[in-house]
């Protein structure tokens, strides 16, 4: 069985992550791309769906650590008879995909076992593996289909019962580093260099990055740690910023709201780069955008709400049926059919971001103009339909009051861009259908008998995602309006002090089961909180909700207070880029 969710920590090159446990596993990791299908798929299954293993025999203690500001994670294993050190990471910048394992012994010596279980295509095909010569390096090599690993190492493991299995031991002053590779399986693997400064290069590139952050937002180690956890879910190569990169962690144990997050949302995409922006980061905004060029190019009218990490616009969503799923949680998908949806805020979030990114650089990209000219224009046209909302709901469309914020923010942003930046645009249209479209927001999204604006046009329940009305300037941060939606948000969605999205028991979403706070909606209401004139309540929330993160700094989507674990995919964009946000309000509002 997986480890609680919590016990994970994150490694990854930029280009795809792994999942590492307590434990010394590996029970996660798609390769050579965050979409692509998994080789070590145990999360979501069990043993022999696949993991990779280096673990003292003997009983333990663990302690974990990443190296300074960077992605490299050092976990220190001790027993009665000694101390070992485990250090992960996947090195960037040599144009390939791996994941380097190294051991040190650290005092006295260990008895370590090492088990790795290869499974290509997410468990479900055995690979072909050999022992082979590699520029006069044995190696292990398992092929199947397009994918070829190649393990190398020291001491390599003996196969038994498609598996392979070492014990040995290790003493002070020791080492041993392995190393998995991806290569195509049509090519001969080739020589592979070493290993010896690939840990050093890669601690010092994250930490001249980390050293550019800001160093006036409240909690600075825990908004670091997220803004490196946002960076390596951003594909160094395309821009592409992955909402996670896991699949199917469940939202409730036992339940079926299992969904695939390791592709591009345009709203996660963007609200990351505010967030980067926000605490000093602006070369990430060319990458992006770029991204975002190449991704939506087209006609306005096919705009999706996500692409691959690549930009591919086909995401098709389908059951893994031989995975038993994390904790028997079904089912296990791939692919997200949500990509089809109509969703209104997105365009609002894209706006808003790069008009951030014009602000911080001073520079107006006129590629990216014409793009949003074209978008807003499309908008226009049809604003007023229903559609899915933040949440995707796969129920009935509604007139979400989020999304239609979201449609006057998206228009605001483009009438200022034309009367502050002088840009070409049809304002007089742009600046009619925004004076209506706050009109309807203010009329038909408030409901004076409950003093707080509604989830849709249609029910006197409140929703999440109404507390960043005020962040967006439709609204003063304490007017009337919004600090009774604050109050009735806190009536109807407070569970044990956090956040949930809205009440899953009103039907809206079309989905069965319940779930639990989510956490980027905790962040939000310290946000709103600040606003509304409330900075100890802010700060307490803050407080707590930092609290909540695991042993290396790492939040998921929700949080069982019940149960003190974390739940949903692991680690989560929307989280850590809430967390950055919320630490950026307080410490302005300050």
């Amino acid at each position: 069985m997986a480890l609680p969710i919590e016990h994970y920590a994150l490694i990854g090159d930029r280009r795809t992550a792994a999942l590492v446990g307590q434990n010394g596993s590996i029970d996660w990791l798609c390769l050579p791309r965050f979409d692509s299908p998994a080789c070590l798929a145990a999360l979501v299954g069990t043993d022999e769906h696949g993991f990779w293993q280096l673990v003292p025999a003997e009983e333990h203690t663990v302690s974990r650590r990443y190296v300074g500001a960077s992605a490299v994670l050092e976990t220190t294993f001790t027993t009665e008879s000694g101390t070992v050190t485990l250090t992960d990471l996947m090195p960037r910048g040599d144009g390939r995909a791996d994941v380097v394992r190294r051991l040190d012994g650290v005092e006295g010596s260990v008895e370590m076992r090492h088990e790795l279980r290869l499974r290509m295509d997410y468990g479900a095909a055995t690979p072909w593996v050999r022992r082979q010569e590699v520029d006069g390096e044995e190696v292990i090599t398992a092929v199947a289909g397009p994918d070829q690993l190649v393990l190398r190492g020291p001491r390599l493991p003996v196969a038994s019962d498609h598996r392979h299995c070492d014990s040995f031991t290790l003493a002070a002053g020791e080492s041993q580093t392995y190393s998995l590779t991806w290569l195509p399986s049509h090519l001969e693997p080739y020589s592979l260099g070493h290993h010896d400064d690939r840990v050093r290069r890669t601690i010092e590139e994250d930490e001249a990055w980390a050293a550019l952050c800001r160093d006036d937002l409240p909690h600075q180690a825990v908004v670091l740690r997220s803004l490196l956890t946002l960076r390596l879910m951003t594909h160094a190569e395309t821009g592409g910023i992955v909402a996670a990169p896991t699949t199917s962690l469940p939202e409730e144990i036992g339940g079926g709201r299992n969904w695939d997050y390791r592709y591009c949302w345009l709203r996660d995409a963007a609200l990351t780069l505010e967030a980067l922006v926000d605490a000093g980061y602006t070369d990430e905004a060319e990458l992006w955008r770029g991204w975002l060029l190449r991704t939506v190019a087209g006609d306005p009218a096919d705009l999706q709400i996500m692409y691959g990490v690549d930009g591919s616009r086909r995401l098709p969503e389908s059951v893994l049926d031989h995975l038993p799923g994390y904790e028997g949680s079904l089912p296990v998908r791939v692919g997200n059919g949500a990509v089809s949806q109509l969703q209104h805020d997105v365009l609002g979030e894209v706006m808003q971001a790069l008009e951030k990114v014009r602000r911080a650089t001073g520079e107006d990209d006129a590629n990216a103009w014409a793009l949003q000219r074209a978008l807003v224009d499309e908008l226009v046209t049809h604003w007023d339909e229903p559609d899915c909302g933040i949440w995707e709901v796969r129920g009935e469309p509604r007139h979400f009051v989020h999304s239609k914020a979201m449609v006057w923010a998206a228009l605001d942003s483009a009438v200022r861009a034309v009367e502050e930046h002088d840009l070409e645009g049809a304002v007089e249209d742009w600046r009619r259908v925004r004076d209506e479209v706050r009109d309807e927001v203010l009329s038909r999204g408030f409901s004076t008998e409950r003093n707080s604006f509604r989830q849709h046009y249609d029910t006197e329940e409140v929703d999440a995602a109404l507390l960043v009305l005020p962040s967006l300037g439709l609204l003063p941060p304490d007017d009337p309006r919004v600090l009774g939606t604050i109050a009735a948000i806190e009536e109807d969605l407070l569970r044990d002090g956090l956040v949930l999205r809205y009440r899953t028991a009103s039907g809206v979403d079309g989905v069965e089961g319940d779930e639990h706070p989510f956490l980027a909606c905790s962040f939000w209401l310290v946000a709103a909180l600040a606003g509304a004139g409330r900075r100890e309540d802010a700060e307490a929330l803050m407080e707590r909700l930092v609290g909540l993160v695991n042993d290396v700094g790492l939040l998921s989507e929700e949080y069982d207070v019940g149960r003190g674990r974390m739940l949903g995919n692991f680690p989560q964009a929307f989280s850590h880029l809430a967390l950055v946000q919320a630490a950026v309000r307080l410490a302005d509002a300050g």
